[in-house]
């Protein structure tokens, strides 16, 4: 199996690749969009800012590649944000995925939201053997709302969208890939998808 990650010069590619490294895959990291057009499965990671992350998909033709690409697909963190309509950082025109718009939290706690959360809802194969309640970590200051593209929940300020999943389309706001066993499960469930 070919395992493609998104390099747009955000994300945390390290981080993903040693994930997938302890599942006995070796990912190709590419920017280039024939090259990820041939893989079975593709992670778009995510660590960063939005307005500079989607300059360099537009930079490199992924803005109108990734919405048409058939294989199991994956956001992760800020991966999930630009898989959304628009987020507030920065004002940012994003991939329009997900019909959903990206909010920053209220300034009722401290942001952003970092740490183990719990998830709620659990409504996907993506889940396949995660409990409810489970805890993955989360680093974020924004947030897309929950609608029916919600296939996991959590609850810090408001309830928001801990997951999304629209066809071949995966999207998760935590990091599964810093999220000890339960985490390597999800990937593992992502590939096994």
């Amino acid at each position: 199996m070919k395992v493609g990650i998104v390099k747009y010069n955000a994300g945390n590619v390290r981080s993903v690749s040693m994930a997938l490294n302890r599942l006995g895959v070796e990912p190709v990291v590419s920017d280039d969009v024939e090259v990820l057009d041939s893989c079975d499965r593709i992670i778009f990671p995510g660590v960063g800012e939005a307005s500079t992350a989607m300059k360099y998909l537009n930079h490199k033709n992924l803005q109108k590649a990734i919405p048409e690409f058939k294989m199991p697909f994956l956001g992760v963190c800020l991966g999930l944000q630009l898989m959304c309509r628009h987020t507030e950082e920065n004002d940012t025109k994003c991939l329009n995925i997900f019909e959903l718009n990206v909010k920053r939290f209220p300034p009722e706690k401290k942001i952003p939201h970092m740490g183990w959360n719990t998830l709620s809802k659990l409504k996907s194969p993506l889940f396949k053997g995660v409990d409810e309640g489970a805890y993955l970590y989360f680093v974020h200051s924004y947030y897309a709302d929950t609608s029916i593209e919600t296939i996991a929940e959590t609850d810090y300020i408001v309830p928001f969208s801990a997951a999304l999943q629209k066809e071949n389309f995966y999207a998760m706001q935590a990091h599964p890939e810093k999220s000890g066993a339960i985490g390597q499960k999800i990937l593992e469930n992502f590939l096994s998808i």
